[in-house]
């Protein structure tokens, strides 16, 4: 089995792929915290994003079909 990816240590197939509680509490924290990030578009690009500025679009609330 792989080492631990907090310590090292051998991992423990109860708390897999970390060795213990606490490494996975630990890892959890990272995530929560913003530590760790997957890679995606910058936010710039992502706020760029074309937007439909019809009121009765389903993204406004509206129903998406005319009256």
């Amino acid at each position: 089995m792989a080492p631990c990816p907090i310590c090292n240590k051998p991992s423990d197939a109860k708390y897999a792929p970390f060795c213990s509680k606490r490494c996975a509490d630990l890892d959890l924290s990272r995530w929560l915290k913003g530590s760790y990030a997957i890679p995606g578009r910058p936010a710039e690009e992502a706020d760029e994003a074309p937007r439909s500025e019809d009121p009765k679009s389903p993204e406004k609330g509206g129903s998406g079909t005319p009256d």
